[in-house]
């Protein structure tokens, strides 16, 4: 665990950055996907940029707010405010009224914030300072954004986005374009296209595949949520000798992907952790993308920036999943992902309005997003990429996998948990003496 050290920061008034031009006002609705129950929630990111001589002179966060009003001309629908309609229906009113901006001025240098500027970063409320008001879903703004400076020259941009306007393959295509227009360009490489209906119920909606991702057990419900106010979050690191100390506990030539047979092994650890009854129903949530995906034959304009993935979940006994080898639980991942199809999104849209867009269920579920390839450790605004991008924290039994180095300099994936305490202690355990080689390598 890295130390913590005590940093305050110096906020300026908060901002509304507005669209550098007149913009469309008018009142779209988000699709079906978008306003999924669990997807109202913000989502945090933070980069953090060193000093180098380019920024000289520069004022970063007047670059940064000036390049937000010109990409806010193209991305309009993001200055605007939620609205919701009959049935809960989400809308977005494009009334121009702008995205939230923040500067802050940090008493600390940069790097002796060290390896605590990764998930689980515990600087996340003040690099996102939570404006009074600014949180909601409905009527509030749809992004933040913070340029926080350190005493050495460094500096960190966070953005914290409403989750029911776009998804992290969306949110990478906006800040391609802050990029682009902050470095110079007059429009973005790729311009952003709504047809949300495109991802909207049918006229006669029907429900024609199960979803367990929506099926929730009472008891085991309330057990989650008595946890939730206790947990506690922690971070494992897996790269290419964890990985291959993992793929042993599977036959020679066995066929899966890399993130398969991690997420089975988590799943597996996480549930021992627990310590839950063998009869127990535990779930495994699998984020699916469905861009360009032929297959699927759900084709969406290369500019989509609206949410475009699905959750089909895993399901097993407790003590099955446990008492098994690894590859049991990659064998109902890939059975899960077999049975998708064009078929099963469309029943899973006409669900949500007929449903009244349930909550994913809670009943001893865990849910991995795979961010690697998002690249929010690449993004480069004129200065350089980045020594750390990505989503800074677990939320609730959600945990996201993002891209980082470890003290060797080896790319691998980290991946915060929140689990109770004497059930993080356990996971620890499991992992110290899983990878025990390579940890006393280092």
């Amino acid at each position: 665990m890295a130390n913590i050290l005590p940093i305050s920061i110096n906020y300026h008034k908060p901002k509304l950055v507005v669209p550098s031009s007149v913009t469309s006002h008018e009142t779209k609705r988000l699709s079906e996907i978008d306003d999924q129950g669990f997807i109202r929630l913000q989502i945090p990111i933070l980069m953090f940029y060193k000093y180098n001589s380019s920024m000289k002179g520069k004022d970063l966060a007047k670059i940064i707010k000036d390049g937000l009003s010109k990409t806010l001309v193209f991305y309009y629908p993001l200055a605007g405010r939620l609205i919701e309609g009959p049935n809960k229906k989400l809308m977005v009113n494009c009334n121009g009224e702008g995205v939230l901006f923040i500067e802050g001025d940090a008493n600390i240098e940069l790097e002796k914030l060290g390896e605590s500027i990764k998930p689980p970063c515990p600087y996340l409320d003040l690099l996102l300072h939570n404006v009074h008001g600014s949180d909601g879903i409905i009527g509030s703004p749809l992004l933040l954004i913070q340029v926080t400076r350190f005493t050495c020259g460094g500096f960190a941009v966070g953005f914290r986005f409403n989750h029911t306007m776009m998804d992290a393959y969306g949110f990478k295509m906006f800040l391609n374009a802050l990029s682009e227009l902050i470095q110079g360009a007059s429009t973005p490489s790729i311009l952003p296209v709504w047809e949300r209906h495109l991802l909207s119920a049918r006229s006669s909606p029907s429900i024609t595949c199960i979803h367990h991702e929506f099926d929730e057990e009472i008891e085991s419900k309330i057990a989650w949520e008595s946890m939730e106010d206790k947990l506690i979050q922690q971070s494992f690191f897996f790269g290419n000798e964890e990985m291959e100390v993992i793929k042993n506990q599977v036959p020679p030539n066995y066929e899966c992907t890399k993130f398969e047979l991690l997420m089975a092994f988590l799943w597996k650890c996480r549930t021992i952790a627990l310590n839950l009854h063998s009869d127990e129903i535990v779930r495994l949530t699998y984020v699916i993308n469905i861009r360009g995906k032929k297959s699927l034959n759900i084709e969406l304009p290369i500019g989509y920036y609206g949410n475009a993935f699905i959750t089909p979940v895993v399901v097993s006994k407790a003590g099955l999943l446990c008492s098994n080898p690894v590859t049991y639980a990659v064998e109902l991942i890939k059975k899960v992902k077999d049975h998708i199809n064009e078929e099963y999104i469309k029943s899973l849209i006409d669900l949500m309005v007929t449903k009244g867009r349930p909550e994913l269920t809670k009943s001893w579920n865990f849910l991995v997003s795979d961010n690697r390839y998002i690249g929010f450790d690449e993004f480069d605004f004129g200065w350089g990429n980045p020594i750390f991008g990505g989503i800074l924290k677990a939320i609730s039994f959600t945990s996201f996998g993002v891209s980082v180095k470890n003290d060797k300099g080896e790319k691998g994936v980290l991946i915060a948990i929140s689990l109770p305490p004497l059930a993080m202690k356990k996971l620890q355990d499991i992992y110290n003496m899983t990878f025990r080689v390579i940890i006393s390598n280092i």
